[in-house]
């Protein structure tokens, strides 16, 4: 006789384990399902790349399913990076629609990229960067370059003057032979509502050569000869860049002869030699010159004058102070006004004028200052006369003593 009181508890029992084991499945899937964390629209995620075909590409983003890049967001991956991608490797993708009427979780890997690459701009901007890149297009305003994916643009005014100096003309075509180039650039402008990312040259260069001009200052000896190039002209002289550094030649320092403008004897590009003659490493200047380099013709011009010798001049003007006179070989020396006469006179023009034609006595030779002083009134002096001729009895003693 079967005990139905029994087996009634023993159907309980097994009831109860079964629904003590639905419990335990249901809350392992809650569990499981709370682990995953659905993806909302906009939102940027890293995936792995589980699968790639010729139309479409899945990737697990760690929801209950795997998302898909397709159609149009496929065909926007350039093709040398989608050839690039591999199965297991993780991208960044970004959410389109976190799910579809098919029910995919539809992904752009290119926005994805596209995003990261303003967020770094935008840091590259507030960090007063530099960015090295290569231009990878122009129109007819600038220069095209790729910063992290995105497309920015250099404004002609923004590129350095020695790329503009290797494309001359007005033409937008000119911008074609720079396609390739390295450049480097700092990033003044990032707008990402309107997608706009303006980049510039010569800020860049401005800071790299500051930076570079502090360590070549510290490098530098004055005295020392160096080659450059000149990089531009002033009215008050001409830059020369050695080792990076641009320098400072002083219109007074280009040449022995006089010289109005230093388009007269130099031009931008021109090889030079200089000589560093001041660093002031305080205010980061370097002074340097192309006559010290040179054979000063002054010196061989005057190599004919002696002190004491009667000479022919032409008063070529007149000053407060004295009167300028021009002797042979185009030597220009000074008539200072205590030497024009005798008598006190309280202006030049008392005692000679411009033109005059003078025998005159050369009193003084500074080679240091390359000055010449002259005298009109110690012509007929005698203690000059006992000079020369003392000078002239020297030199007939060295002739007999030659013979």
């Amino acid at each position: 006789m079967i005990d139905n009181n029994k087996h009634a508890e023993t159907n309980t029992g097994e009831e109860t384990q079964e629904e003590v084991s639905m419990e335990s499945m249901e809350t392992l899937m809650n569990s499981a399902s709370a682990d995953l964390e659905f993806p909302s629209q906009g939102e940027i995620r890293t995936g792995v790349i589980a699968s790639i075909a010729p139309s479409q590409i899945l990737v697990s983003v760690g929801a209950k399913s795997e998302g898909v890049i397709m159609g149009r967001e496929l065909d926007q991956i350039p093709a040398e990076e989608r050839e690039a991608l591999q199965v297991g490797q993780e991208i960044p993708v970004y959410v389109i629609n976190p799910e579809d009427s098919s029910g995919n979780i539809v992904l752009s890997y290119t926005r994805a990229r596209e995003a990261q690459g303003w967020e770094v701009v935008e840091k590259l901007q507030q960090e007063n960067a530099t960015f090295d890149g290569k231009v990878e297009g122009y129109n007819k305003g600038g220069l095209i370059v790729l910063v992290h994916g995105l497309r920015g643009f250099v404004p002609a005014s923004q590129i350095s003057m020695a790329r503009r100096n290797e494309m001359p003309g007005d033409s937008p075509d000119r911008w074609a032979q720079q396609i390739g180039e390295q450049i480097t650039v700092r990033i003044i402008e990032v707008d990402r509502a309107r997608r706009r990312l303006i980049l510039s040259e010569r800020a860049a260069n401005t800071e790299s050569r500051q930076s570079l001009k502090e360590r070549v200052i510290d490098d530098l000896e004055e005295g020392k000869t160096y080659t450059g190039r000149v990089t531009s002209l002033a009215e008050f002289g001409a830059f020369v860049n050695i080792n990076g550094a641009d320098g400072l030649v002083h219109l007074s320092e280009i040449s022995w002869e006089r010289v109005s403008h230093p388009s007269e004897v130099l031009q931008v590009g021109q090889e030079v030699k200089v000589k560093v003659i001041s660093v002031d490493r305080e205010k980061r200047r370097i002074g340097l010159s192309i006559r010290a380099l040179q054979n000063d013709p002054w010196q061989d011009k005057v190599e004919v004058f002696k002190v004491g010798q009667l000479v022919e001049g032409t008063i070529t003007r007149l000053a407060k102070f004295g009167a300028f006179a021009r002797l042979e070989g185009d030597v220009e020396g000074l008539i200072h006004i205590s030497e024009l006469s005798e008598n006190r006179i309280n202006h030049p023009k008392e005692a000679v004028k411009e033109g005059d034609t003078l025998t005159l006595r050369v009193i003084r030779i500074d080679s240091e200052q390359r000055r010449i002083g002259l005298s009109l009134r110690k012509v007929d002096s005698g203690a000059f006369a006992d000079m020369d001729m003392k000078a002239l009895a020297a030199e007939m003693n060295q002739e007999e003593d030659e013979e």
